[in-house]
Parts: structure tokens; C-alpha cells; sequence
């Protein structure tokens, strides 16, 4: 296949979008690779971006996956510049600007946009989204400024940023209109030790609660947060961290199926043969259910990346990966292992521990999640068993003195893989 395909373009030069190029070159393609990349920055990794990047830890360069030697090394072009339209008969890609590039391959990595507000004062000055560098170079420098910290959303960005902020020592307060933090990625078990761990690190959390208006003072700069039930709070920074929405707008235009994101098929090809998607814009078919998710992960995106790598040089395999995700929140990680999709059943590994243990979450016996609170061993492991399909069943489990590590040393007589 690797003869047959001259040129690969790729759209999105995020995580995913860098992978493609360096697994192609890793595998030994020599054909044409061109890289777009909207941002105009070289490519760069986004997890610190709610974590050591805010707290000045981690510098730009620190970001960049690989300096600009290592794509002109490889012969990788860049281009900056946001793409409007796919041509897939001409198989051309045009940009804003006129150019127009062709392809015997698109693969779109074209990522996701952050929700926003969409009530009164949601354009103020000091209101902000986190999802880039350039995101974060300005929630910085607000956060410098700030005294009351605002954040919408109890997700991972929400509440890392809050506790990025909480440790710059400014007052913070979380409004989520659900009952609890995390509800759509976690069990009840680890919310509830979340929602311990902000307030006791002084975080304000307001669960059930929405934003009504937006409130500015006489220099359009945000002041108050007004919520649904009429309370208003000071706020001169506000972060909504209320989700994303898939860039599919390209893929739809050209004619491609979307449904809550670009559909792919477990090799990760679109309904067009000569384009793929990967990513958070993909849509692609769980390996238990078969349902089409979006996950929004750097693991998916490398994996995805590395399928897609191997199939266009000769060696195509189903994405079958497990998801997995990590938080750093104050002094904890929570790290979560597979993708729990209407458990029935949950088991606790480390009671005797409030602050380490971790939730095994089945459905009809079957182990489909792990979510670790400061227990990387039991993640690890986790991954491992949930990779090679190794049956964990809940009575186990329940077991005195059960391990995933004893378990998955009984089972394969190999140690866990690392943890990130």
C-alpha cells in the first residue's frame, strides 16, 4: 500500500496529527507528508496546559513535542493555516488563505473546540476557555491578577484548573449543574472523594447550580456571576470548562458521515476510503459495545495515530486499545483504566484508605473500568488486564486480600506495564 500512496496530508496538528507523521516516517514512509496546522505553532502537548504550564513550571519550549529541526530531519512540512474545504474527487484540501494541497490520503485530526457560555456577558473581558497554549498564556495572566476565581464545569480542566489557582492562593468557587463533579466519568465513590478534596483544600463547590448572566464592571472586565437561582458572585476571572464540540464542520461539508463526530470504522477510515479521522473529532466503535464514542484522550489520539500509521504502510489492525485518562489535582492523580458504559456493579480495592483506593466497575460480570485514586500499581495493572481481556469477575474481586496485581501476575506471570 505504501507504493500506491504519494502523499499524505494530514489536518490537525495536535497530539494525534504529529503522531501520524512520526509513526509514518517510523515505519518507513517516504512519501510526500505535509502537516496543517491551524495555530501556526509547532506541534505541542496540551495535558500540562491545565497543570505545570500554569504554574510556570513548564515553559513553552517544554510543551513542543519535537523542535523544528526534527520535522525538517524527516522531511515532515508544516503549514500554517486553517483549512475551509475538501475537494474529494480532486482529493484537495483548500485553505483560507487560496493555497490548496492535495493528497492520496487526508487524515483529519482537527481536535475539538471548548463549549462557551452562551449567556449575557459571556464576552467580557477576564472570561476564558482553556484549550490552547495561547488559552492558557491569557488564563494566566488573568490568574496573576485575580482574587475570586470563577470556574463553570466540574470536569477534569475545571477542576484542575481550580486547583491550579487554589495553589496561587485565590478564592475559588466551582458551579456544576449536575449533583457532583465528574459525573459523566466517574463513579459515585471517587466524586465523593473529589468533592472531600476541594473543600478541604478550600475550594467553594456549588453543585446543581447554572449560570444566569455574566456581570461586568465600567472597563468591560468581568465582575460578578450571576446564577440561576438569582446568587451572584465576585468573580474578576471566570474559566468555563463546560465540555467541547468536535471540529466536523470540514468533514460534513465534504460530504463525510458525522454523528456526534466523523464516523470512522475500527481501522479508523471515514466514509470516504481515502480519508481518515482520529482523535477527539472521531467518532469510532467501541470494542465491547460497538457503539460510536468520541473519547477526548492523549492515549486515543496516539493509538488512533499509530493505527492509522501502520495501515497506510502495509500493516492494517482494528484500533482495539482501552482508553485511559489521569488527573493531577493538589496531590493526587486520579487515574482511570477502560470505559465504563452502564455498570451494574462496583467493587472497592483499599478501604482502610480514604485517600488511595480504587473502584472496579463491571457490567454483567464483566470488567469494563478502573479508577485509581493515588494508586498507580492497581492502575497499571489495570491497563494491562483490561488489554489483554483478562477476565476479572466482581466475587474475585470482592475477595480478602484480591490484587490486580496478583491477579494479573496468576494470569500472565509478567509485570504491569508503566504508569504515566
Amino acid at each position: 500500500m505504501a507504493r500506491t500512496i504519494d502523499s499524505v496530508l494530514i489536518v490537525g496538528a495536535g497530539q494525534g496529527g504529529y503522531q501520524v507523521a512520526a509513526s509514518l516516517r517510523g515505519h518507513g514512509y517516504q512519501g510526500r507528508l505535509v502537516l496543517i496546522d491551524a495555530e501556526g505553532e509547532l506541534p505541542y502537548e496540551r495535558p500540562p496546559l491545565s497543570k505545570s504550564y500554569l504554574h510556570g513550571e513548564t515553559d513553552e519550549d517544554g510543551l513542543r513535542l519535537r523542535p523544528t529541526s526534527y520535522y525538517a530531519r524527516r522531511s515532515i512540512e508544516l503549514v500554517a493555516g486553517w483549512a475551509t474545504a475538501i475537494d474529494p474527487a480532486a482529493r484537495t484540501v483548500r485553505l483560507v488563505d487560496g493555497r490548496s494541497f492535495r493528497y492520496d490520503h487526508l487524515v483529519l485530526a482537527t481536535g475539538a473546540g471548548p463549549r462557551t457560555l452562551g449567556v449575557p456577558g459571556s464576552g467580557l473581558r477576564g472570561v476564558h476557555t482553556l484549550r490552547t497554549v495561547r488559552d492558557a498564556d491569557a488564563l494566566r495572566s488573568s490568574l496573576g491578577a485575580a482574587r475570586h476565581a470563577v470556574v463553570v464545569g466540574a470536569g477534569f480542566i475545571g477542576l484542575e484548573f481550580a486547583a491550579a489557582a487554589r495553589r496561587a492562593g485565590r478564592e475559588v468557587t466551582v458551579v456544576e449543574a449536575l449533583d457532583r463533579p465528574l459525573a459523566r466519568m466517574v463513579s459515585a465513590r471517587t466524586a465523593e472523594y473529589v468533592t472531600r478534596l476541594h473543600r478541604r483544600e478550600g475550594t467553594r463547590l456549588l453543585f446543581g447550580r447554572g449560570v444566569a448572566a455574566v456581570h461586568g464592571d465600567d472597563r468591560g472586565r468581568v465582575a460578578e456571576v450571576e446564577l440561576d437561582d438569582g446568587d451572584r458572585l465576585p468573580a474578576d476571572l471566570l474559566l468555563t470548562g463546560i465540555g467541547v464540540i468536535p471540529r466536523t464542520d470540514l468533514a460534513a461539508a465534504a460530504g463525510l458521515r458525522v454523528n456526534g463526530g466523523i464516523v470512522v470504522d475500527a481501522h479508523l477510515v471515514t466514509s470516504d476510503p481515502h480519508i481518515s479521522a482520529i482523535g477527539d473529532c472521531a467518532a469510532f466503535p467501541q470494542v465491547r459495545s460497538g457503539n460510536l464514542r468520541r473519547l477526548e484522550s492523549v492515549q486515543n489520539a496516539v493509538g488512533h495515530a499509530e493505527t492509522v500509521a501502520a495501515r497506510l504502510t502495509g500493516t492494517p489492525s482494528a484500533y482495539t486499545e482501552p482508553p485511559w485518562f489521569w488527573s493531577d489535582q493538589f496531590a493526587t492523580t486520579v487515574h482511570i483504566a477502560g470505559l465504563a458504559e452502564a455498570p451494574d456493579t462496583e467493587v472497592i480495592l483499599g478501604h482502610d484508605d480514604p485517600n488511595a483506593f480504587s473502584v472496579l466497575r463491571f457490567r454483567a460480570g464483566e470488567l469494563q473500568a478502573v479508577e485509581s485514586i493515588n494508586r498507580p500499581t492497581d492502575h497499571a495493572a489495570a491497563r494491562q488486564l483490561l488489554s489483554a481481556g483478562t477476565p476479572v469477575n466482581p466475587t474475585d474481586a470482592g475477595a480478602p486480600g484480591f490484587t490486580l496485581h496478583a491477579h494479573l501476575t496468576r494470569h500472565h506471570n509478567n509485570p504491569p506495564i508503566p504508569t504515566a
